[in-house]
């Protein structure tokens, strides 16, 4: 216990190693700070939503009571749809800071509503939003590094080196006390500072020993990597510039071009180009006999096929039922899409087998289920409540029924039922 303390003491008189721990506990904190914030002002912005759609709906409804027309209610009304944040997504923030977490859906085609934004593989992307992921994945490797470059040739370049490897408790001995102090202090700038944060989110300690136990991993593979180039009784300077180039390969330039050779061999379209093709169908409807358009509408829903038949006059039963068809038209497309995204994210899961600094941004995006599939998840939730939504006001618009009011509260709510 005594070489211990000893060790500590030498390392503490150490300014670079101090100012290292230091500087990552700080940015540690903050980023940690940054992450807690946003997912506060996401929750305040989904907290907000029932005031705000009872206000939108009020509106609504005085115009539609003058007329009593299911399709303009249906046509002008607006319903929210959320993907509430989960309590480790300060964490690693992911999709939530590219696709959108609360949608406003109508019952009118539904693709094209859905696909105005894209999504991408944030396992593979470079610099994200600046969170914990982020600090674990780019920078702590850097400090990592920097502990670990000149543990030993410092003290040969010293003189001492030989001395040191005689001494009783010396050799293998002294550089595994400095090791693993050096490793301890490390992940405590890490660990302590997230441990602290997860617990006032409510994180479960489940998910913080899984998070502590990728920090652990992640920063132990930096450490063997700095002590193998150690071996190689390099410089200081040289084992730094070494040490620099890994870095460089294995989190920035390895991970580009990985992305590049998927997205080759992957080919996707974008999804806005779904939504392109479902808008040009609907707006080509207008030019389709509405005869037509309303058997292609039955064919897929014939509980609606003994619908009174329609008159030379316009029918918003025919407008949303162009719409349904339009989403229909995509089906194939939109199966694709996903199977190709869904295709990409296998691809590079297995890939942070090979390059850790994948693999970890991939665990940390899974389990503060910020990733690609837990956007899939919230997409298929929207078209359940959609499919719902179109349902109700079909009811209505097939039947000839008087929309008033009170039916505005008869209208479902969406709820996200995960939490």
């Amino acid at each position: 216990m005594r070489l211990w303390k000893f060790e500590l003491r030498l390392l503490l008189r150490a300014r670079l190693a101090m100012v290292a721990l230091g500087l990552l506990a700080i940015l540690t904190v903050a980023a940690l700070a940054a992450g807690m914030a946003d997912v506060g002002r996401q929750k305040t912005r989904i907290a907000a939503i029932p005031a705000a759609q009872a206000e939108d709906i009020a509106a609504v409804a005085d115009y539609v009571e003058r007329s009593r027309d299911a399709g303009s209610a249906a046509y002008y009304s607006f319903h929210p749809t959320w993907d509430d944040p989960s309590p480790l997504a300060f964490a690693a923030l992911g999709m939530r800071d590219v696709s959108p977490y609360i949608l406003r859906v109508r019952a009118l085609g539904l693709e094209a509503q859905i696909y105005e934004g894209d999504v991408f593989n944030p396992e593979l992307a470079l610099a994200g939003r600046f969170d914990f992921a982020f600090v674990l994945v780019f920078l702590a490797p850097l400090f990592t590094l920097t502990l670990f470059h000149d543990l030993t040739s410092s003290e040969r370049e010293a003189g001492r080196l030989r001395t040191l490897e005689a001494l009783p408790d010396g050799g293998r001995r002294l550089w595994r006390r400095r090791t693993t102090l050096r490793f301890g202090l490390l992940f405590v700038a890490l660990a302590l500072p997230f441990t602290i944060a997860a617990a006032l989110s409510a994180v479960p300690v489940g998910t913080i020993a899984a998070v502590l136990g990728i920090t652990a991993g992640y920063l132990l593979f930096w450490t063997i990597l700095a002590r193998l180039v150690a071996r190689l009784r390099w410089s200081s300077a040289a084992n730094a510039a070494v040490l620099a180039a890994c870095w460089i390969v294995l989190v920035l330039v390895l991970p580009t071009l990985a992305n590049v050779v998927i997205n080759r061999a992957v080919p996707v379209n974008e999804g806005a180009e779904i939504a392109l093709a479902q808008r040009e169908m609907v707006n080509g409807a207008w030019e389709v006999p509405r005869d037509e358009t309303m058997r292609r509408f039955y064919a897929s829903h014939p509980q609606w096929a003994k619908s009174p038949p329609l008159t030379q006059e316009f029918h918003y039963k025919w407008y949303f039922a162009f719409h349904q068809v339009g989403d229909e038209s995509v089906i194939g497309r939109v199966a694709a899409y996903r199977a190709g995204l869904e295709r990409r994210t296998l691809l590079a899961e297995r890939l942070g087998w090979a390059l850790p600094s994948v693999g970890v941004q991939a665990l940390m995006t899974r389990l503060a289920e910020t990733d690609l599939e837990a956007q899939l998840a919230y997409q298929d939730r929207v078209r359940a409540f959609h499919a719902r939504l179109r349902n109700f006001y079909y009811g209505y618009l097939f039947t000839d029924r008087p929309f008033g009011r009170s039916d505005f509260a008869k209208a479902p709510e969406f709820a996200d039922t995960r939490r």
